[in-house]
């Protein structure tokens, strides 16, 4: 008998029929021999409906009062599914994120685990039930319900399958696997049968929705194995694990993220520590930076870029104002009309030539680079939020074909 861990997403249980249609696969799995622990998203689009609901009462709503609304979501969808599969003459049921035993801390809308404790869990699998647990939500010290963030139900998912040392973890979501790229927009992305934590980590961290980046760190950092699969075509999909045997493929992906927002600050003084002042004030807003481009210094003065999502612009660029004496810089500036295109591949590691492939796809479409960023596996691009589609099929024809 194997522990099977199973995530479904907000679109897997989104109507009455989804629902039924997650149960028998529930079902199925459990009648094969396996003790079962689902994890569930809210359905559809119940979480962006909240969203607007909190935005006719308030438009700055606190964080706590967020999370307590848009918790409300994954019950709903915990207990519909727990119905569906009594219906169908499975012992199951259901429990919320702190039922389950999540322990967060206090971030509220971008919470991190910080301890699960799995004896509820585990008592009600020895009852033979199906447990059902609510993801993306945690409770903290103060017994507050918080959030994980979005995509927080893969995270939940992966916590549970490693502190259950389960078998298995499978993420259910609407499309077969992890493709080159977005098969709804490129047709001719191709699905991989394997790729490799850290591969998948920089695909899911540079805009790729097919999984949560927090979730791919942890199952790297357990070594629990994902396979990524479709709850509405029964097909093989995409394994993810430590070390693949796909050779010969040099790009694994590229990925688009429009979640992106560039800051600019002018004339900061050129002297030691000023990068320090800026993104040690960012990190206490709790504002993740990722590309950096800072300009030679001129005259005791040099410009510095970065980016933040596009959701903590506003608050970086006010925090920046506020405290500017601090680091004595000029004008602060944002733009909120880019995009983020990347390549990702293990294989570019032992070949020349990549970013030059990527960059004559990139002129041969007229589109201009404004910032680059490179890693061992990645090259990523900010460029016009208006030319990522075409940057990205450019890309996908001069690596994959």
């Amino acid at each position: 008998m194997a522990l099977i861990v199973q995530k479904f997403g907000g679109t897997s249980v989104k109507d009455r029929s989804r629902i039924f249609n997650v149960a028998r696969i529930v079902m199925n799995t459990r009648n094969a021999g396996n003790d079962v622990v689902v994890v569930v998203s809210a359905q559809g689009d119940t979480t962006d409906d909240l969203i607007a609901k909190a935005a006719e009462i308030s438009m700055n709503p606190s964080n706590r009062e967020m999370d307590m609304l848009l918790a409300t979501g994954e019950q709903i969808s915990i207990a519909l599914l727990t119905m569906a599969l009594q219906e169908l003459g499975v012992s199951a049921i259901s429990l919320t994120g702190w039922q389950a035993g999540f322990s967060t801390d206090r971030a509220y809308t971008k919470a991190r685990i910080k301890r699960l404790d799995t004896e509820r869990v585990e008592s009600e699998l020895a009852r033979n039930r199906v447990v059902v647990v609510a993801g993306f939500q945690g409770l903290n010290r103060s017994d507050d319900i918080t959030t994980l963030g979005r995509g927080g139900s893969d995270t939940s998912a992966v916590a549970l399958a490693a502190a259950l040392h389960a078998d298995r973890c499978q993420i259910y979501t609407d499309v077969e696997g992890v493709y080159t790229a977005d098969p709804r927009k490129i047709p001719k992305a191709t699905r991989l049968k394997e790729i490799t934590f850290d591969e998948m980590l920089e695909l899911a961290s540079l805009g790729a929705q097919v999984l949560n980046n927090r979730s791919v760190e942890l199952a790297k950092k357990y070594n629990v194995e994902l396979e990524v699969i479709s709850s509405i075509n029964p097909v093989p999909g995409t394994i993810v694990k430590e070390e693949t045997n796909v050779e010969g493929m040099l790009i694994k992906g590229v990925a688009k993220d429009n979640d992106v927002a560039v800051i600019s600050i002018k004339d900061v003084p050129d002297v030691p520590g000023m990068s320090f002042k800026v993104f040690s004030l960012l990190a206490q807003k709790n504002i993740n930076v990722d590309i950096i481009l800072q300009s030679s210094g001129n005259q005791g003065k040099k410009d510095l870029s970065f980016t933040v999502p596009l959701g903590d612009a506003e608050s970086a660029v006010a925090a920046l104002k506020n405290a500017a004496t601090r680091f004595g810089g000029g004008e602060i500036s944002v733009d909120k009309d880019s995009a983020k295109v990347s390549i990702v591949g293990a294989g570019m590691q032992s070949h020349s030539g990549v970013a030059s492939t990527m960059f004559e796809a990139l002129f041969s479409q007229n589109i201009n680079i404004k910032m680059i960023s490179t890693s061992e596996i990645k090259i990523s691009v900010i460029i016009d939020k208006e030319d990522a589609d075409r940057a990205v099929a450019a890309i996908h024809d001069a690596f994959i074909n």
